[in-house]
């Protein structure tokens, strides 16, 4: 299905957010700009709902977990 094959794809770009926030690299980096513009408009809300976890952003993987219920629920 074509659904469950696009939320595959989009799990990869924010595992790729989330190393790239791991590694020092230009923010005007065409990679970088790419990816974080598919990733922040999802994770933003998420950062605002989310109390801080001393220093930890968790909203990818709260985003992760949703995207893997949401493949459940389609399949």
């Amino acid at each position: 299905m074509l659904l469950i094959r696009l939320i595959d794809l989009y799990s990869l770009v924010v595992v790729a957010d989330v190393i790239m926030s791991w590694i020092p690299l230009d923010r005007r980096n065409p990679f970088a700009l790419i990816v974080r513009s598919l990733t922040d408009p999802v994770l933003t809300p998420i950062r605002r709902v989310l109390p801080p976890m001393g220093g930890l952003d968790l909203s990818p993987l709260v985003l992760l977990i949703a995207l893997r219920v949401l493949q459940g629920v389609l399949f």
